[in-house]
């Protein structure tokens, strides 16, 4: 594992060459980015070349002379890895020009700096062996995090949602310490693997406890609250990251639960496939009543997060009833969509990275007429979104079509799963018809039509690696969806990392299937570029008239006349209106002559509407009570560390 903590070590370098170099802005920031890069890259290259073996890497360090810091690189470690630094890389890349106008040095400093942290943090927790050395990389991962959504720390929504943040991400921890209690109590060890020899109940116990602690990183409704907040915050680039692979940290944790466990239920698999099929299904209505661009694509990320539960689901269901072939294909479906969803997730973030960083505003119907003068932004935002869609050829289709397949074996089953496997296939049907909705709005409102306000007029898309990032992971999500069978043994490595002895099932009918279907969408799309270019050709040199349409009547429309993004996404989201209840706040029109009136909508996730209110308040109420022990006194300061001590050495 030499090449892994190298590649820490240089990341996590850059990060304080960065802090050092702070007065130095062009230096500080060519430095911080080369150094992020490098390593990553060299990340990104010792995972692939581990994902092509079958070993397993161990190393351990002595921490304190008490603990030992332990490390196991396995095929599910390093396919998280890969992931991991091939997004940091790109997000790294695109920061370059991103901060350019940033007015504050000494800020950027830190942000490298904190990113520097987060990235070795997602590492480290993928390759944690033990439960102390998985929680100090678990920590790091949310501290580092939090500072990073508080960039602006100016803006009170900013705080907010950093305060949002740090919450949820401590209530979640507590439940996983409540996980890893259970295990020590009963085991004596801080091992994982200590975790196969529980009982049952203990099992169950452990299970569940974990999946809602990692439900609450990955975003699993109801716990995505802190989610849609905390990724608008954050820069851009962070924000890349965060959506593209931290989340899937949450993923990775009950994956890994649920191998060590090595207790083959279906009621894991329900649990999971239930929670999938609501987190996809309200997260996607939720994001396409939206007015901020980012905030869309964050609930977009709750989405993604259901279909890869989804499969999870279906793999786990595949494994309690005996089925392996449904089982691998849920689980090749859920690790495939796992990378599909970093590349495209994090491909969005930048494309809406690059139109906040040139009109200055994240309003969707602020916006309008961007493709005329952000081509390639333009394009590598439609390509993404065809992919979050799930349409061919782009990589999104492979990967749901895999769990698509995986449904379908299910359906011979008995009563429960065969009800499950519907549930899945419908709910899938539904998040994928949402979605295309979704996308096709914001496509229509941001980039097309005209622009609705001054933000959108004499735009540019200056920045050679913000385009140079994009265009990677457009190009990839291309090459995936049209060749899936190149990279077929990558989400196979894992699922032979899981123990099932289900990882050398062939799959190349079905990727072989997959392949034609997107390779045949492929030709269609070449033919109409085709066509396009040879209407360009031949028209070339000759006068093109121009002229008004017509106007329904009116002899002057104006850009307030388009159709706004409330107005596209209202009939649907009135038949989901129960689950995402509309607040509109409007002014009355009265008198012959009314004046000047407003309009504003808003749609409500019920979760943060009732969460709210029972979690976040009460932890909030409790803790500004305690605000007296933090009296500023030293010598009580003292008298509470004997106190702990005392107590301490009595239970022990």
């Amino acid at each position: 594992m030499s090449q892994f903590f190298m590649a820490i070590l240089i990341i996590v370098f850059g990060g304080f060459l960065a802090l050092l170099l702070a007065r130095q802005a062009k230096l500080m920031k060519l430095i911080a980015v080369f150094s992020l890069s490098a390593g990553c890259l060299l990340g990104v290259i010792d995972a692939g070349t581990k994902l092509m073996g079958s070993d397993i890497y161990t190393a351990s360090f002595s921490f304190l002379r008490v603990f030992s810091l332990g490390f196991q690189m396995d095929g599910l470690s390093a396919f998280f890895l890969f992931a991991i630094f091939l997004v940091s890389l790109l997000a790294t890349l695109y920061s370059f020009h991103y901060m350019d106008h940033a007015q504050k040095p000494l800020r950027v400093a830190a942000n490298y700096f904190f990113f520097s942290l987060l990235i070795a943090a997602m590492a480290l927790v993928v390759c944690s062996s033990n439960i102390i050395t998985f929680m100090f990389s678990w920590e790091i991962m949310s501290l580092s995090s939090f500072f990073l959504v508080i960039y602006n720390y100016e803006s009170a929504e900013n705080r907010r949602a950093g305060y949002l943040y740090f919450v949820f991400s401590h209530v979640g921890a507590m439940f996983i310490f409540v996980a890893f209690g259970i295990v020590y109590g009963l085991t004596g060890s801080f091992d994982f693997t200590a975790m196969g020899s529980l009982t049952e109940t203990a099992k169950y116990l452990v299970f569940i406890f974990s999946f809602i602690g990692f439900g609450s990183k990955a975003g699993v409704f109801p716990f995505h609250v802190w989610l849609p907040h905390a990724h608008p915050a954050a820069p851009s680039h962070i924000s890349a990251v965060m959506s593209g692979v931290m989340i899937k940290t949450g993923i990775y944790g009950i994956i890994r639960v649920y191998s060590l466990l090595d207790f083959n239920t279906p009621v894991f698999g329900y649990i999971v496939l239930v929670a999938g099929v609501i987190s996809g299904v309200l997260g996607v209505v939720y994001a396409l009543g939206q007015q901020d661009l980012k905030r869309m694509l964050a609930y977009s990320s709750v989405e993604n997060i259901g279909v890869i539960l989804i499969g999870l689901g279906i793999g786990m269901v595949g494994v309690s009833e005996g089925n392996p072939l449904m089982a691998v294909l849920g689980f090749a479906g859920c690790f495939f969509h796992i990378l599909n969803h970093s590349l495209f997730k994090s491909l969005l973030f930048m494309g809406a990275g690059m139109v906040l960083h040139k009109t200055g505003t994240r309003s969707i119907d602020a916006l309008g007429g961007l493709l005329k003068n952000m081509k390639i932004t333009g394009a590598t935002f439609i390509i993404g979104s065809l992919a979050i869609s799930g349409l061919p050829p782009f990589n999104g289709f492979v990967s749901e079509f895999f769990i698509y397949f995986g449904a379908f074996k299910g359906i011979a089953l008995g009563k429960t799963a065969f009800v499950m496997c519907i549930f899945a296939i419908v709910g899938l049907a539904v998040i994928g018809g949402l979605a295309l909705a979704c996308f096709t709005r914001v496509i229509g409102v941001v980039f097309q039509g005209e622009p609705r306000t001054s933000a959108a007029v004499d735009v540019n898309e200056k920045g050679a690696t913000m385009l140079i990032s994009m265009l990677i992971l457009a190009g990839a999500c291309l090459i995936i969806g049209v060749f899936p069978g190149a990279l077929i043994y990558m989400p196979m490595k894992a699922v032979s990392a899981l123990g099932l002895a289900y990882g050398n099932i062939p799959l190349e009918p079905f990727y072989q299937m997959t392949g034609n279907i997107t390779q045949s969408a492929m030709i269609l799309f070449a033919v109409v570029l085709g066509v396009i270019a040879l209407r360009s050709f031949f028209y070339r040199g000759k006068t093109i008239g121009k002229s008004g349409t017509w106007g329904c009547g009116f002899t002057q429309p104006t850009a307030k006349m388009q159709y706004t993004g409330s107005s596209y996404a209202g009939s649907i989201l009135e038949f989901f209106s129960a689950a995402a209840p509309l607040t509109v706040e409007h002014s009355p029109i009265s008198g012959r002559f009314p004046l000047k009136t407003d309009y504003k909508s808003r749609i409500n996730d019920i979760a943060e509407l009732h969460m709210g209110t029972l979690i976040v308040r009460p932890v909030l109420f409790f803790f500004d009570k305690l605000r007296w022990i933090q009296h500023g006194d030293i010598h009580l300061y003292i008298g509470y560390i004997l106190l702990a001590i005392i107590l301490l050495l009595f239970f022990i």
